[in-house]
């Protein structure tokens, strides 16, 4: 399982068409790697594997892949002038909480319960209402009317994806709809924590991956009952496969796209995750959503793209190029 990364620094448009096709097209290919990756989740725990392979296969490659550069990252002293200088030991806790081991045991075990496309709703519709109550709490950030009305579609979209489910009362749905709730609230936190640390998004996944990791190990192959050995080759294979295109892969195609397109152009083509990951569901998985998710799924990618100012910053810059 993954889910979308914190939008870096605001980079201004670019004004050659190239550079923006090429943005768009790493920004696409970013949230279909997201999709994907929800998708590979579901796969992974309702298959031979438990909910404790996938998440050890979810951080065994990316963190020896990263631990190169949590070295160089460790080496590196705090930005002066910043909260990080200070308390930078706490918002690095508070990240590797927010999106590291609790993250995905609470993210990946609500998949258990409920269809991937309650996921690819729910996670990337209720990080941006939590992230934006956080960022207006402890930065005292501030809401126009788009990112108002963005939040509120958002959240009506959550209701309709999830509390159908408790209204029906016919399943334990709900139950990993709520985790998936909890999920991007503690998304929301590490959202916060990188921005009081001011670190760079590669070495934000080198902490989280690798501490994760390092604490995880032991409990995994200590405590914890695995079928590594049983699994098919095929479902362990695209764990592996999915913990590298949708962690880091993913990491790489959208911060080009951030270069190219700026920040809040990129971060709207989140928009795009609940419908793609509902979509690559069906064939994938054979799971059909009802019509009252498709209806949730609209409302939380229009309230994605509005709550990241999409319409407004492609209106100003057709009108500075008219």
């Amino acid at each position: 399982m993954s889910a979308p990364l914190t939008s870096a620094p605001a980079v201004p448009l670019p004004l050659a068409e190239p550079g923006r096709w090429l943005g768009a097209a790493a920004a696409l290919a970013t949230v279909l790697l997201w999709a994907a990756g929800l998708v590979a989740t579901r796969f992974g725990v309702t298959g031979a594997l438990s909910l404790w392979d996938v998440i050890f296969l979810r951080l065994a490659l990316p963190a020896l892949l990263l631990i190169p550069i949590l070295l160089r990252f460790m080496r590196m002293p705090a930005p002066d002038g910043s909260a990080a200088a200070g308390n930078r030991p706490f918002w690095i806790v508070v990240m590797i909480l927010g999106a590291g081991l609790p993250f995905l045991l609470i993210g990946s075990g609500g998949m258990v319960f409920a269809p991937a496309a309650h996921a690819g709703a729910l996670m990337p519709g209720s990080m941006p209402l939590f992230a934006a109550l956080f960022a207006a709490l402890l930065l005292g950030e501030s809401f126009n009317t788009q990112r108002k009305l963005g939040t509120a579609l958002m959240l009506l979209g959550a209701i309709a994806v999830g509390g159908w489910q408790v209204v029906q009362g016919t399943s334990d749905t709900w139950r990993g709809d709520l985790m998936f709730v909890c999920a991007g609230a503690m998304w929301a936190c590490y959202t916060i924590g990188l921005k009081k640390t001011g670190i760079g998004p590669w070495q934000a996944a080198a902490v989280v991956y690798v501490a994760s990791f390092v604490v995880y190990t032991p409990i995994y192959f200590l405590w914890f009952d695995s079928r590594l050995l049983i699994a098919p080759a095929f479902e362990i294979g695209v764990q592996v496969v999915q913990s590298v295109a949708s962690g880091l892969l993913s990491m790489a195609a959208y911060s080009f796209a951030v270069r190219r397109l700026g920040a809040a152009p990129a971060a709207a083509f989140g928009a795009l995750t609940p419908a793609l990951t509902a979509l690559l569901a069906i064939p994938l998985l054979g799971e059909w959503p009802e019509t009252v998710t498709w209806i949730g799924i609209v409302a939380v990618s229009l309230g994605v793209a509005l709550a990241n100012g999409a319409f407004s910053r492609y209106n100003r810059a057709n009108h500075q190029r008219g």
